[in-house]
């Protein structure tokens, strides 16, 4: 048996060390219940050979070859000089070849998404002449692929790839069969919610046998944030790499716009979805000290930046512009508060106590709140005066669904700050509300183009 003050230290170092483990998606088809039991019985003998405990652990760690390129980079992450010496040895060759295989795939995927976006032009389709048809279709030309690298990865069950290539054929049906008017706003939701009803597709793909845990569907909250930083990322530095070679080709007097808008935007932009993720997976160690700061950095913000859109409002007594425009900037406003929430809250430990940060985050939720409730009195306001409308409906059931989402967020809050609830059980509720939006998205594309008349 180990002494007490042995196993109150192995049971920190032990649960540090677990936690990263399910963070990370390289382990995912290993029970990690296992991989602890594994660690535990090494450890043990280790002690028993007369290590101290700190280094008994190290070497258990160390010991565990299937997992060096893990130990490596939790090496990295959370220890000092000691435990680098350890665990931070060169690469295997396995280890190389897997990430060089990686890398293979995904680059070969990402210029398949590239002809894939061109393809139609064998039919005569052209990008600036069709514009609706590949509005409709663009996440039919990335995200299959994207679901497939994860599929490839994730070792996905055959009934589970079947059932995914189910939803893609479908909304590849509902985005094409119906005669959309041109340019009419049905067409312009089906567009904008196909992706959202798709990306949970995505999700399962990436969470692989894990889709059905609050950790699982977490972690593919956390992707979705840090694919969404590397893609601006690289969005930004093909933005600078297009500068210069326009004015490098117009030194010459060649014009290399026609080129830019026929084939490397579209093309770079439907590929860079795939190299993105790839990031993703090859750097996660990079990305996840990143994000968290971004995190931390755009809350109080976008906290103090709604507290006093709400303090003018109720000294001036004016209320929210009823125009449409204004009413979607406002929704994107809410969605961007949204995903601060979501991504702080996957970026924090569950076990940690209440801290400034998190009063922070109660006054952000509860401005967005008070908010969408003003947004939403405006849309009702609006659709009693003008009427029913896909826009004016889709746009409001996104606030009752934003509504409803806040106010529980901001219930299990502040109960987590008076210390009478668990911050995991805030954490189930919003991995377990992902679905509902996609499950919206999926009637606005199915349901409203036969509903008001394709217009």
């Amino acid at each position: 048996m180990l002494a007490s003050g042995h196993a109150v230290s192995l049971e920190a170092q032990i649960d540090q060390w677990r936690t990263y483990l399910r963070r990370r998606q390289a382990i995912h088809s290993v029970d990690v219940s296992e991989l602890e039991d594994h660690l535990r019985e090494q450890v043990a003998v280790l002690i028993d050979a007369g290590l101290a405990t700190d280094e008994a652990f190290l070497v258990a760690v160390k010991r565990m070859g299937d997992l060096d390129a893990l130990s490596r980079e939790f090496a990295l992450e959370h220890a000092d000089r000691l435990w680098k010496q350890f665990v931070v040895p060169s690469e295997s060759g396995d280890s190389r070849a897997r990430v060089r295989t990686d890398a293979i795939v995904a680059f070969c995927l990402a210029v398949a998404a590239a002809v894939a976006i061109k393809a139609p032009a064998l039919f005569g389709m052209q990008l600036d002449q069709d514009a609706g048809f590949y509005a409709r279709n663009l996440s039919l030309f990335v995200l299959p692929l994207l679901t497939g690298y994860f599929a490839w990865k994730r070792g996905l069950a055959p009934s589970t790839l079947r059932w995914l290539a189910v939803a893609f054929v479908a909304a590849g049906v509902f985005a094409n069969v119906y005669p959309f008017a041109p340019e009419g706003s049905t067409e312009v939701l089906t567009a904008l919610h196909l992706p959202i009803a798709l990306w949970l597709a995505v999700g399962i793909a990436y969470a692989g046998g894990r889709w059905s845990q609050a950790g699982g569907r977490m972690d593919f909250i956390r992707f979705s944030g840090e694919l969404f930083i590397y893609y601006v990322l690289i969005a930004l530095g093909g933005g600078v790499l297009t500068g210069f070679m326009a004015l490098t080709f117009q030194s010459i007097g060649i014009d290399i716009e026609p080129f830019f808008q026929s084939w490397l935007l579209p093309c770079g932009a439907a590929g860079a979805v795939v190299v993105a993720s790839w990031l993703v997976e090859a750097k996660q160690s990079v990305i996840e000290n990143m994000a968290p700061v971004l995190t931390r950095l755009f809350t109080p913000l976008f906290a103090a930046m709604l507290v006093t859109f709400l303090g003018a409002m109720l000294w001036t007594g004016r209320g929210v512009d009823i125009e449409r425009d204004v009413l979607l900037a406002f929704d994107l406003l809410l969605v961007v508060v949204l995903g601060l929430l979501l991504y702080s809250v996957s970026a924090r430990d569950p076990r940690s106590p209440p801290d400034a940060f998190d009063v922070m985050q109660v006054v952000l939720v509860v401005s967005a709140l008070l908010a969408n409730a003003v947004a939403l009195w405006a849309i009702a306001t609006r659709t009693a005066e003008f009427g029913f409308s896909p826009n004016r409906v889709a746009v409001l059931g996104v606030n009752v669904i934003l509504l409803v989402n806040l106010a529980w967020s901001a219930v299990l809050y502040v109960r987590f700050l008076r210390g009478r609830g668990s911050f995991a059980v805030l954490e189930r509720w919003q991995t377990n509300y992902l679905p509902v939006y996609a499950i919206w998205a999926a009637i606005v594309v199915i349901v409203f183009p036969p509903v008001f008349g394709y217009i």
